[in-house]
C-alpha cells in the first residue's frame, strides 16, 4: 500500500517537470536542433546494433527461413498490397520489424465481406460480399484473403465471437463498396454488449486454433475489439464506491466476484480476452485496437514460430495486455517481435492493486524483440520480466531485447523478482542494470501533445488515483462468540476502495492514438 501510494505520487509530480522539459528544449534553437540530431544517430545505432545481435542469435530458424522462401516462390502479391487504388496503407510504409521472416502474402482466394452483404452471395467479388466474417472463415482455405468492409461484426447468429482455424488473412479497413482501406478511418471491429453475455459463453472476440505449418501465415490486420460494452461497471456516481472520475464513462470495472451495492451499468463480470487461442507458424497482428478486456487483450499460446506483434493500441485492459506463452519444450523456437505499439492503462488483476497490470510479459522459452513502443500508465509494471523458466540452462538461452520504447507515468517500468520474494520497481534510466536483457535507447516521454491525445478525463483520474483500505474488528459480535466457543477463527471485516479502476475508455477515441507521437508507438501507416 505504501509503496503503490509513494510510486504514484512521485510519478504524477514528475509530470510538470516532464511537460515543462519539453517547452525548454524547443525554446533553445540550435542547441536543441544538435540534441535531436545526436539522439537520431543514437537510435539508428542502437536499432542496427540489435538487428545484427538478433540476428546472431537466430540461427536455429534458418531451416525455417529457407521454408519461408519456398513459400514466396509461389505467392502472390503481399495482401498489405491488395488494397485498391487509393489506399492509404501500404508495405512500403509500415514500420520495420526485426523478425525477418513473418511477411504477409496471398497465395489463395480474396473473400469480401461487408454489413451490407448477404450470406446468399458468393463473397468472391465487392459487388456480392458475404455479410458475416465467420462464413467467409468457414468457406477459406489456407492462403486466402478476407477483406471485410468498416462495420461491427458479432460472429455467426450474433454470438459475439469469431473463430480462425486456417492459415488465412483477416484484413479490415475498407469503406463500403471496396475502393479505398483506411483502418483508421473506415473502423472495422468486434464490440460486444449486454446481450451477448448468454451468448458467448467462455470465447473470447478472436479464437485462433491455427497449427500444422511453421513455414504458414495467419493475420489479422485492422480488425479491432470493444468488450467495454459487455463488462460490468459501477454506473458513474458521486458515491466513493462507485470510483468515478468526473467525466469519466463509467464508474469502476467490477471483477467477478464483486458485487458493491451501487447502481451498475454494462453486462456481466466474466473473464474474457480480446484475442485467445494457440498458433503455429507465422502470425501477424497489426493495425488493431484492443480495448477494455477483463481478462488480457492479447493472451496467446505459441507452438512455435516467428511472430510480429505491431502498430496496435491496447488501452484499459486488465491482467495483462498482451501475454504469449510458449508450448514447445526447447528454447528459441518462438520469437515475437513487438513493436510500434501504443500501450495505456493496463490495469492489474483486482482493485486491490497488487498484482498483473502488465503492458507486455517476458515469458518463459520466448525470445522478445520491443522496440519502438509506447507504455503509458501501467497500474503496476509496463513491461513485466517475472517469469523464468524451472529449467536454468534453457532459461539461459532466452534472447529479450527492451529497445528505443519509451514510458510515460508507470508505476513501473518494468517489474522483476527481488530476493525477498517481492517485486522490484525498476524504471527505464535502470534497465543497464537488470541481468538477461540486452536493452538500449528507453527513455521518459515528454511530449506534451501525444499526452493531449489521451482522454483527458481518465488520465487526470489516473493520475489522481487514491486507495483506501479500512478493517474492523469486533470480539464481542455474536458470530465471533459462537466461533470463539468452537474454536473457529474470528472474523472481520475489511474494505478497500479505491478513486478508480479499470474504467471503461472511450472505444472510438482510441484511435486517436495512432500517430501521436511520430516513430514511436502506433502510426497512422
Amino acid at each position: 500500500m505504501k509503496t503503490y501510494n509513494s510510486i504514484r505520487k512521485t510519478v504524477c509530480k514528475a509530470i510538470p517537470a516532464m511537460l515543462l522539459g519539453v517547452a525548454l528544449l524547443f525554446s533553445t534553437g540550435q542547441v536543441a536542433s544538435a540534441q535531436l540530431l545526436n539522439d537520431i544517430t543514437r537510435r539508428a545505432k542502437n536499432a542496427a546494433e540489435t538487428k545484427i545481435l538478433m540476428g546472431a542469435d537466430r540461427a536455429v530458424h534458418k531451416t525455417l527461413d529457407k521454408a519461408e522462401k519456398s513459400v514466396e516462390k509461389g505467392a502472390k502479391k503481399a495482401v498489405s498490397n491488395t488494397a485498391a487504388k487509393g489506399s492509404k496503407s501500404s508495405a512500403a510504409s509500415v514500420p520495420e520489424g526485426r523478425s525477418g521472416g513473418a511477411k504477409a502474402r496471398s497465395g489463395g482466394s480474396t473473400w469480401y465481406v461487408s454489413t451490407a452483404g448477404s450470406n446468399k452471395n458468393d463473397g468472391h467479388s465487392p459487388e456480392t460480399p458475404l455479410k458475416n466474417v465467420q462464413k467467409a472463415l468457414d468457406e477459406a482455405s489456407d492462403g486466402d484473403v478476407i477483406m471485410v468492409a468498416e462495420g461491427n461484426y458479432t460472429g455467426t447468429l450474433d454470438q459475439g465471437f469469431i473463430e480462425i482455424t486456417k492459415y488465412v488473412s483477416l484484413v479490415g479497413g475498407y469503406n463500403e463498396d471496396f475502393s479505398e482501406r483506411d483502418p483508421y478511418s473506415y473502423k472495422t471491429y468486434i464490440q460486444t454488449n449486454p446481450s451477448h453475455v448468454s451468448k458467448n459463453g467462455t470465447k473470447a472476440s478472436i479464437n485462433l486454433e491455427v497449427t500444422g505449418s511453421r513455414s504458414k501465415v495467419v493475420m489479422i490486420d485492422g480488425f479491432s475489439v470493444d468488450r467495454g460494452e459487455q463488462a460490468l461497471y459501477c454506473a458513474p456516481s458521486e458515491d466513493p464506491v462507485a470510483g468515478w472520475p468526473e467525466g469519466c464513462l463509467t464508474g469502476r470495472k467490477l471483477m467477478p466476484g464483486d458485487s458493491p451495492t451501487v447502481a451498475k451499468v454494462g453486462g456481466a463480470a466474466q473473464e474474457r480476452q480480446c484475442v485467445t487461442g494457440h498458433v503455429e507458424g507465422h502470425l501477424i497482428i497489426r493495425n488493431c485496437v484492443f480495448a477494455n478486456a477483463v481478462y488480457f487483450g492479447i493472451q496467446l499460446m505459441s507452438k512455435g514460430g516467428d511472430w510480429e506483434v505491431y502498430n496496435n493500441v491496447f488501452v484499459a485492459n486488465n491482467y495483462s495486455s498482451c501475454r504469449i506463452d510458449s508450448m514447445t519444450r526447447d528454447a528459441n523456437e518462438c520469437y515475437v517481435d513487438f513493436h510500434h505499439n501504443t500501450v495505456l492503462f493496463s490495469w492489474c488483476r483486482d482493485k486491490m492493486m497488487e498484482d498483473m497490470g502488465y503492458g507486455y510479459e517476458f515469458m518463459s522459452r520466448v525470445d522478445s524483440d520491443v522496440h519502438d513502443n509506447i507504455f503509458g500508465c501501467s497500474n503496476l509494471g509496463a513491461i513485466s520480466f517475472a517469469h523464468h523458466d524451472s529449467n536454468k540452462e534453457v532459461d539461459a538461452k532466452r534472447k529479450l531485447n527492451v529497445v528505443d520504447n519509451q514510458f510515460f507515468m508507470n508505476v513501473a517500468d518494468m517489474i522483476i523478482p527481488s530476493q525477498s520474494f517481492m517485486w522490484l520497481y525498476v524504471k527505464c534510466d535502470e534497465f543497464e542494470d537488470v541481468d538477461g536483457i540486452n536493452e538500449s535507447g528507453n527513455v521518459e516521454l515528454t511530449d506534451e501533445d501525444f499526452v493531449k491525445k489521451i482522454n483527458q478525463p481518465y488520465l487526470k483520474g489516473f493520475a489522481n488515483i487514491e486507495k483506501v483500505s479500512s478493517s474492523s474488528y469486533n470480539p464481542n459480535s455474536a458470530a465471533n462468540q459462537v466461533r470463539r466457543a468452537f474454536g473457529i477463527n474470528q472474523q472481520g471485516t475489511e474494505i478497500t476502495r479505491v478513486s478508480m479502476f479499470g474504467n471503461k475508455y472511450p472505444f472510438f477515441e482510441a484511435y486517436d492514438l495512432f500517430g501521436a507521437l511520430e516513430g514511436c508507438g502506433a502510426q497512422i501507416l
